[in-house]
């Protein structure tokens, strides 16, 4: 039997939401047996001019727990 844990990272880009997401997942190199990514979440900052500055994603990361 295995056992799972699931943790929020939020990645940031100025160019995608593929870069922020691959940001979000690059934040988490860091954890062993990193399983699934999955957005949860797509947004982006615009500034004063209505253009979009920042793309943000919520990324829900699952890796193996190991005790």
């Amino acid at each position: 039997m295995s056992a799972y844990k699931i943790i929020l990272v939020v990645g940031t880009s100025p160019k995608s939401w593929e870069d922020a997401t691959q940001a979000a997942v690059g934040a988490a190199k860091a954890l062993r047996n990193l399983r699934v990514a999955r957005v949860i979440e797509m947004d982006a900052t615009l500034d004063k001019k209505g253009k979009i500055d920042q793309y943000r994603v919520k990324v829900e990361l699952s890796f193996k727990y190991e005790s």
